[in-house]
């Protein structure tokens, strides 16, 4: 499965996590969906308080390519 497109379009933390909640909706079982959902979820509470920017789009681009692999899967 290929990923959504538009992730080169993804600047934001909020933009990020839609952007990750729209491709777990390609995922083929429910299952899957709520364990990826839940991992996203958790992963965006724990960076909330992230304030450099530089960090952000390090952590951006590493759930971008992490998502890319799951999808790939």
């Amino acid at each position: 499965m290929a990923p959504l497109g538009k992730a080169e379009l993804v600047q934001s933390s909020l933009q990020l996590y839609r952007y990750l909640l729209r491709c777990c909706k390609q995922l083929p079982e429910e299952s899957i969906r709520q364990h990826y959902r839940h991992a996203i979820r958790q992963s965006f509470r724990v960076h909330a308080d992230e304030d450099d920017p530089e960090r952000i789009q390090q952590i951006i681009r590493r759930a971008i390519e992490d998502a890319n692999w799951v999808m790939n899967k």
